[in-house]
């Protein structure tokens, strides 16, 4: 199964009814279809865009998102999402690393695509939704025919390079196809209720996870409500509003919706699925949201290199005896993909004992863009990829993150996972968020040490947190020092930054490891 051949049932099965909603505007499934052929048509005639091209695309979220994405898939081009939040400098580098030459850009971001066309010599750049420009996409668009282009896809057209740091700061490229982009929707449609007539709200940006179930509701016949951004009463308003049946969040916004003054009183009965993932969630916010909305909620765990449901955790999940114990989890594995638990020679673990995610599944990347060293050091034999994720099973087949390998730390000899030690301080009521680092040592190497943003309505010591954390921690997990910042750093898309604690103690020394 193709991504295009999704898009073309969906035009025809639907036509007439809403696909996207944007403000007071409003796509039709024929008009975005439509619209999505005549701008693969401008990349084709008008620009003269060979198959495989690597265009840039800087947009925040809009009505054109869904038009463009499906226009760069018919033309056969491979999209380069860049984050709007990102620096010059940053956006440079995805530039020069990817060998874009030219660069689609809403409107809004015309300042940011001047100044990379300075620091990009040779780099065209195109604006999306400016009226007053005549190298705009839009007047480009009115100019070619709404009919497919003639180019006819292929299952291993690279339809999307999208550059991630994951949380280790070092930049790499993971390429999806046409066939793993089709295979990523159906991963949807076995683990997620999508009915026709459902709408699903987005408010996080649609580069990232939130844009993953485009297709999905697409095919459904179901409908994209697209907001600008995340805000809590702008999302409440939307909310009310359009009456969505699923909300796509990560637990940050989850959160800050759940201290919105007046959250109970909101309407929020149209919706009949929260869906939740990108990053952990802490105990206290998702026991907040079930008191509120009850079963509603459901997660899944999924990478960039293999989107969106590596594993589920239900709203059945989410309830009734165990739940509490569940809670910790992050669901079984989905139907369409296996998942195996290995050590660092790839030999897979013994019941029960922890090991990295291995996995192999139809939506899983093609592989990472210009790095064969890098994509070596991540398969395995029999067509499994290494996930980076430490984890373990439990004997009901839930499984359970622990942590990145990369951010273990090696404390008098003892292996502790962050993780562990945030989820037992995120417990605390005074304490809002957590990020857990390994800090320079001349006794043990590494010490556990805690970056604490307690909550504005409560206070917490270092000497009562660390006492929280040894009634429920073994003695070496537990923090060495506890300091309190206003801020947990985190990514553009709400993943902890442990690098940005952890790194400037480490200046200055040869080793970033005790």
């Amino acid at each position: 199964m193709l991504m295009t051949e999704l898009v073309r049932r969906g035009a025809i099965y639907y036509g007439p009814r809403t696909a996207v909603m944007y403000g007071d505007d409003k796509l039709t499934f024929t008009e975005v279809d439509q619209l999505s052929n005549r701008i693969a048509n401008v990349f084709i005639n008008a620009l003269g865009l060979a198959v495989g091209t690597r265009v840039a695309l800087l947009l925040n979220n809009s009505v054109f998102t869904i038009p463009v994405d499906f226009g760069f898939a018919k033309a056969r081009l491979s999209r380069v999402p860049l984050n709007s939040r990102l620096s010059v400098a940053e956006h440079r580098q995805m530039l020069e690393s990817a060998g874009v030459g030219v660069l689609l850009h809403g409107a809004d971001l015309a300042d940011r695509a001047r100044e990379l066309t300075q620091a990009v010599p040779g780099l065209r750049t195109i604006s999306i939704g400016d009226s007053a420009s005549a190298d705009d996409l839009q007047a480009l668009a009115k100019a070619q025919p709404a009919t497919p282009p003639e180019r006819e896809p292929e299952a291993d057209d690279i339809v999307v390079t999208t550059f991630t740091s994951g949380t280790t700061g070092k930049l790499k490229a993971v390429e999806h196809t046409q066939a793993s982009w089709a295979g990523m929707t159906l991963n949807i449609l076995a683990n997620h209720d999508v009915r026709e007539g459902d709408i699903m709200l987005h408010a996080a940006s649609m580069i990232h996870a939130s844009g993953c179930f485009v297709l999905p509701y697409w095919i459904r016949g179901a409908t994209a409500a697209v907001l600008p951004g995340f805000t809590p009463a702008s999302y409440i308003d939307a909310v009310e509003r359009w009456k969505p049946t699923a909300l796509n969040m990560v637990p940050t916004m989850l959160g800050m919706l759940l201290d919105q003054p007046g959250i109970a009183e909101a309407d929020f009965s149209s919706v009949r699925s929260i869906i939740y993932g990108a990053s952990p969630m802490p105990r206290p916010t998702i026991a907040r949201g079930l008191k509120l909305w009850g079963p509603r909620f459901l997660q899944y765990y999924g990478q960039t290199e293999a989107p969106v449901f590596i594993t589920h955790l239900t709203k059945e999940d989410h309830v009734g005896p165990g739940a509490e114990a569940r809670l910790a989890a992050c669901g079984r594995p989905s139907i369409d993909c296996e998942i195996r638990l290995v050590d660092e020679a790839g030999d897979e673990v013994g019941p029960g004992e922890v090991g990295e995610i291995a996995l192999r599944a139809p939506f899983m990347m093609r592989g990472y863009f210009d790095a064969p060293e890098l994509n070596a050091q991540m398969s395995l034999p029999g067509g499994f990829i290494r996930t980076r994720d430490v984890g373990r099973f439990d004997e009901n087949g839930y499984l359970y993150l622990v942590d990145r390998t990369s951010d273990m730390i090696v404390t008098g000899g003892y292996n502790v996972y962050p993780r562990e030690v945030e989820d037992a301080l995120a417990a605390h009521p005074a304490v809002r968020e957590v990020v857990v680092v390994g800090i320079p040592d001349d006794k043990w190497g590494e010490a556990v040490a805690a970056f604490v943003a307690l909550r504005a309505d409560q206070q917490a010591d270092d000497a009562a947190l660390m006492a929280f954390a040894r009634e429920r921690l073994a003695g070496y997990k537990v923090p060495k020092s506890v300091h309190f910042i206003d801020e947990v750093p985190k990514s553009p898309v709400g993943k902890l930054l442990r690098r940005a604690v952890r790194d400037p103690f480490w200046q200055g020394r040869d080793r970033r490891i005790g």
